[in-house]
């Protein structure tokens, strides 16, 4: 059995000998520890989802389509102290950020935003000119020897690239999650029109790709919730996103993709229904920090929603005896099938790479590895 078929199986809930081993990735700062504890320097750390061979972590391919706004934003550096810094991003995005903490440019902290581009309809419009989806430039000049080789590909293949579409996720980052917040409210007619715009774009942009190559899975990021709840209201999620949730699966189901995953760290619980009414049949990284309980997901929502993540990364910073516990509660799920364990996030710097790598044994002996 290949690497896509066992990927492909478990989001069916059908048997496999072994269950892949997939992860996130590293914390900068958590690279810079394990490199000082023997970690050999030509480790990738930034990206496993495309596996890592020293961790035996196995393989996923991503489609590079370039969504982005296209040209972007000039960076500019607008402030700059002893201690913090506030630039703006190819986005558009004005963020103040901490300088304390920070290795290989990954923060400690999280950055305040105080300014995003899109503030009034005005705005959003001008913004539309960046969103060609013709543009030649968004699909790398490699492409067609990719195609070629991902033809006899023995791994899953994702259509785009991980964290790079999304719906709640788009408004955000054009608007701002308090500006956004209120827009629903204050202008909807607006609000209704940026989604239907992404919907357009992401469907256009991805049309050649559709053609070109059978893709196994979409993943939505969103990141649309926290510890408190989501982001979005049931209502709000019926009314302004859910519509583009089924524009967008129907239009790939066409294309022989059956897999639709989402991307939300928090609790998004509140909004399943709603996901598996929109065609979603994967929700990950299960984040236990935030009061997230994978055995009460697959109890109420049975075979309807597989699930990825949902090892809690707080138990691998303690000793051997809570990393077994943490992979034995996983074990009802990963018997029953439509699951993929993994940390609930990248790994932050209190897991020693001792640790990791023992937590990495026990969770190979889980998988059947």
């Amino acid at each position: 059995m290949t690497d896509r078929e066992r990927c492909m199986r478990i989001m069916t809930f059908d048997p496999v000998e072994r269950v892949p081993n997939y992860e996130l990735a590293l914390w900068s700062q958590t690279y810079d520890r394990w490199l000082a504890e023997g970690l050999p320097c030509g480790v990738l750390y930034q990206n496993w989802f495309e596996g890592e061979p020293y961790f035996d972590l196995d393989r996923r391919a991503f489609a590079p389509i370039d969504i982005r706004m296209l040209p972007g934003f000039e960076p500019e550096v607008l402030e700059e102290t002893d201690r913090y810094i506030v630039r703006r991003s190819v986005e558009g995005i004005v963020t103040r950020a901490l300088k304390e903490g920070t290795v290989r440019g990954m923060r400690a902290s999280m950055d305040q935003y105080i300014g995003h581009p899109v503030t009034d309809r005005a705005g959003f419009r001008a913004l539309k000119r960046r969103y060609d989806p013709s543009a030649p430039v968004r699909y790398p000049q490699w492409w067609d020897a990719m195609v070629h080789a991902w033809r006899d590909r023995d791994c899953p293949l994702c259509l785009l690239t991980n964290g790079s579409a999304g719906l709640y996720s788009q408004l955000r980052s054009w608007c701002g999650t308090e500006e956004i917040s209120y827009l629903f409210y204050d202008d909807p007619a607006l609000v209704e029109e940026m989604v239907e715009f992404n919907v357009d774009f992401i469907i256009s942009v991805t049309a050649r790709a559709r053609r070109d190559i059978a893709c196994d899975y979409f993943n939505f990021f969103e990141d649309f919730a926290g510890k408190g709840g989501p982001l979005v209201s049931p209502e709000l999620f019926r009314r302004f996103l859910l519509p583009g949730y089924r524009r967008i699966i129907g239009e790939l189901r066409k294309s022989g993709i059956t897999s639709f995953w989402l991307d939300s760290d928090g609790d998004p619980r509140v909004l399943i229904p709603l996901m598996i009414e929109a065609g979603i049949t994967c929700l990950w990284p299960l984040e236990i920090a935030a009061g997230i309980d994978p055995m009460q997901i697959r109890r109420e929502y049975g075979t309807s929603l597989a699930m990825a993540g949902g090892i809690d990364k707080r138990e691998l910073s303690k000793g051997r005896a809570e990393i077994d516990r943490e992979i034995e509660r996983r074990r009802p799920l990963v018997e029953s099938g439509g699951y993929l364990p993994h940390i609930d996030h990248s790994v932050p710097p209190d897991i020693s790479l001792d640790n990791f790598r023992y937590y990495l044994e026990r969770k190979q002996r889980l998988l059947g590895g």
